[in-house]
């Protein structure tokens, strides 16, 4: 598959822009916007470590599952992400999840609906 290179490129072009930004900042010019910017490549950082995890833990259909989740309930993508992303850095996961898993786990963290009865008398 090909599709692991390019992402491993990307990964790569990052860091780049990542290191870019930081010498920016100890640089100097513009303190103001240098700490802006550190702190945008930090969070670029974060994101480009999660989604890396989110790879390496993840089947290419669980992540389109959690990416569908995302697009429609996004709070609630963003919550499961989170939980699977801890899940991994704390080492409880063994193996990838695949489909199925990830529609066991969805159901496990959605959050209970409530009903209201409503009596007429």
């Amino acid at each position: 598959m090909n599709g692991g290179r390019s992402e491993d490129d990307l990964e790569e072009l990052r860091r780049k822009k990542l290191e870019q930004l930081q010498e920016q900042a100890e640089s100097g010019g513009g303190q103001g916007q240098a700490n802006a910017e550190a702190q945008e490549a930090a969070q670029q950082q974060a994101e480009a470590k999660r989604q890396a995890l989110l790879r390496q833990y993840l089947t290419d259909d669980a992540r389109k599952r959690l990416n569908t989740v995302k697009m429609s309930k996004q709070q609630f993508g963003e919550q499961v992400e989170q939980q699977i992303v801890a899940l991994a850095q704390s080492g409880r996961i063994q193996g990838k999840i695949d489909d199925q898993k990830m529609q066991q786990l969805l159901k496990e963290l959605k959050p209970e609906k409530k009903s209201f009865d409503i009596q007429r008398r």
